[in-house]
């Protein structure tokens, strides 16, 4: 069963850190917490995409195409019809609490129109307006 927007779960984070989503993105989606790195703010988004955590998708990625209520209604179709199984991260770069800007590969398996399916992606995050006090922003991918 697609979790779609059903009621968060409180077990563990889809993420993947062996957490429980209260204890991992649960804070970062409700604005409770900011993400400390690059890497954490991937995983949110990830946990995002896997509870239809709209607003958190669109406040994380402030430069993407279209208006907010293009976005809105495409995120909200695209997590009704996608079913996130996993994520690995492969690697990272920079992207540390003390760095401006940073890089995320990772692989996510999903299931759309009954097949399943590997994301694999190399992200680009950085700093809003490049200040080191800045929140984490997804910027684009780079592959």
């Amino acid at each position: 069963m697609a979790l779609g927007f059903a009621k968060a779960p409180t077990g563990p984070c889809p993420c993947g850190s062996g957490f429980k989503l209260d204890q991992c993105c649960g804070p970062l989606h409700a604005g409770r917490l900011r993400a400390v790195t690059a890497e954490q703010l991937m995983r949110s988004r990830y946990s995002a995409y896997a509870l239809a955590q709209v607003e958190y998708l669109i406040v994380t990625h402030p430069n993407a195409a279209g208006t907010s209520a293009e976005r809105r209604r495409e995120l909200r179709v695209s997590c009704r019809q996608t079913r996130w199984h996993g994520l690995k991260v492969l690697a990272t770069h920079a992207g540390g609490s003390d760095d401006l800007e940073g890089t995320v590969c990772f692989e996510a398996l999903f299931s759309a129109g009954g097949a399943r399916q590997v994301l694999r992606e190399n992200s680009l995050f950085r700093r809003r307006d490049g200040q080191a006090t800045g929140e984490w922003l997804y910027i684009c991918p780079l592959d």
